[in-house]
């Protein structure tokens, strides 16, 4: 036993555009992880670390706001995860990089140092980047939306094909480009 209180999880499983998605949701209906289907031992880290659950909780249909404004977002509707309401374990600080991750609007994408910067410790940009990578709420906490200085597209736990068909679906890359563009443009 860890000594961690007993949450009442439950956990979901959604179909996306981008593959299966498990969900854990709370009694209140706030959302604990997102994750992939096919990244299953992913989403069972942040339940040992910050639930002490040794195993998933049981399999239940998800709430309805939780899974309406998930499939409004994959429908077009960018801002429909706005409305979810969501609560996680961490630090302090990877709590406070997956905040600003949520400030990121859609169709917008930043760069690990600028988040680094935007957070006050412009030093710190490994340090953000491994919060964003500890990530336990994907997509709906937008981590997706941290690219490399340069413009590239860095890791992504869901993987990178993921990554970029998020990033097309809510408008960025093609932003991404033309910004990428204007830089090499000036640099010439």
């Amino acid at each position: 036993m860890t000594g961690k209180p007993r949450e009442d999880l439950r956990l979901h499983r959604l179909a996306t555009p981008i593959g299966d998605a498990l969900l854990v949701s709370d009694g209140e209906g706030a959302l604990r992880v997102f994750e992939f289907a096919d990244f299953e031992e992913r989403m069972e880290r942040p339940l040992r670390l910050h639930y002490g659950l040794r195993k998933p909780p049981p399999m239940t249909p998800a709430p309805a706001p939780l899974r309406d404004a998930i499939e409004a977002y994959f429908a077009g509707a960018l801002d429909a995860l706005d409305r979810i309401p969501c609560r996680t374990g961490g630090t302090p600080f990877q709590r406070a990089v997956w905040a600003a991750l949520r400030k990121i609007p859609a169709g917008r994408t930043t760069s690990y140092g600028a988040l680094a910067a935007k957070l006050g410790v412009p030093k710190a940009v490994r340090a953000v980047g491994l919060a964003n990578g500890a990530n336990p709420i994907g997509v709906v906490v937008p981590c997706h939306r941290v690219i490399g200085a340069d413009g590239s597209l860095t890791g992504y736990g869901g993987g990178i094909e993921r990554k970029r068909w998020l990033l097309r679906h809510e408008g960025a890359l093609a932003v991404q480009s033309m910004e990428s563009e204007k830089r090499q443009t000036a640099a010439a």
